[in-house]
């Protein structure tokens, strides 16, 4: 076996698709019973905020019968059908325990077995560790507390009051969603935000990748600064407050992808959903915000992302990861030959089109290593 991939995501399924055709032998290994555990997990109402057209990972399109911005369930049919058809050896339930440099060789640990391949790619994805901030309090709160990863949809709520902390696209889908159920929606926003809409002049917004290219990202963000104001306002607008960074300029030095409205700015605008800034502590039966107000919720849902931490596979690996064990480099060849990382950084212009540019790279990369 030439190559072990780590995870059978959409970005795992791509690398192995696209190393098996460099002709480089591939076998995924995956923890759960089945592909795209992640997407599984997700939220029911998940659509994808980038087009079906620039969603596909490599050698096959979505179906053209599917909406211009697909559902969870779409894109899961997807990937099944993508496995099916280019990633025919796949371990599941079996998790990676180490990854252990082996001289000319990798000794991947798991509880399936063991593989000593010359090349390893991990592609585990973004959405690793649930990122719970604390605050003081927190454990005297009376309601109900879940991260977004374990909310599904309103059925799972009690009560008819909620907060959602973060205003990230997963905050804003959620916050709409209950404002659209009937529920009592506030939002809790810590800090400046950019703000676009899910078009721009009929195109979708996340299809607007050359302009970068051509012009530089930092001037892309002035060049469309007046278009975005005119579509959609201000951040200021909506009770938000503007970033000081424009929307391209944020993805690429700051790794933070802008929301991508699906709705909440309109819910916001009509009261449906009230903005609060952000906690600074809670109590038996409410939230005390910055401004000294205070509301009471029978359910809060932590919008607040996820961390990457490798180490527990890989170890202390400073050449190729950073003290908190994210990954130095994505899609590119690292320090420590054989070894790659897929999908690990945030993209302009989508996470499926991103994870299949690196799975290309890394192929072609694994390719001239093995030669």
């Amino acid at each position: 076996m030439d190559s072990i991939v780590i995870g059978a995501g959409p970005t795992g399924l791509a690398v192995a698709a696209c190393l098996a055709r460099e002709g480089i032998s591939t076998r995924v290994i995956e923890r759960s019973d089945n592909v795209a555990s992640a997407w599984r997990g997700h939220y029911d109402s998940l659509h994808l905020h980038t087009s079906r057209r620039r969603s596909a990972l490599p050698m096959m399109p979505m179906p053209r019968h599917l909406p211009q911005f697909p559902s969870r369930q779409d894109v899961i049919s997807y990937f099944e059908a993508y496995a099916a058809r280019l990633v025919p050896d796949i371990i599941f339930n079996s998790n990676v325990q180490r990854v252990i440099d082996d001289n000319d060789t990798w000794r991947v640990l798991h509880t399936g077995g063991e593989e000593r391949p010359p090349i390893v790619v991990v592609a585990t994805g973004l959405n690793g560790i649930s990122r719970r901030p604390i605050w003081p309090g927190i454990d005297r709160f009376s309601g109900r507390i879940l991260h977004s990863g374990d909310y599904r949809n309103p059925t799972n709520l009690v009560g008819k009051s909620a907060l959602v902390v973060g205003f990230g696209n997963t905050g804003a889908d959620i916050g709409l969603e209950l404002a659209e159920a009937g529920l009592q929606v506030d939002l809790s926003v810590r800090g400046p935000v950019n703000i676009m809409p899910l078009r721009l002049l009929g195109v979708p917004t996340t299809s607007l990748g050359l302009l970068p290219k051509l012009v530089g990202y930092r001037l892309a963000d002035r060049l469309t600064a007046p278009i975005l104001r005119l579509a959609i306002g201000r951040p200021e607008d909506y009770g938000l407050q503007s970033a000081i960074k424009g929307p391209v300029s944020q993805i690429v030095e700051d790794g933070k992808i802008p929301i991508i409205d699906h709705g909440a700015l309109s819910a916001i605008k009509s009261g449906r959903i009230k903005v609060r800034p952000e906690i600074s502590s809670f109590d038996v039966g409410d939230v005390c915000f910055a401004d000294r107000s205070r509301a009471i919720y029978d359910s809060v849902i932590l919008a607040t992302g996820y961390d990457v931490d490798l180490r527990p596979i890989l170890g202390d690996r400073l050449d190729v990861l950073t003290p908190e064990g994210a990954p130095r480099s994505s899609g590119r060849a690292t320090q420590s030959g054989g070894l790659f990382f897929a999908s690990y950084v945030a993209a302009t212009e989508g996470q499926l089109r991103q994870s299949g540019i690196e799975a290309r790279s890394i192929a072609k990369l694994a390719r001239k290593f093995l030669d």
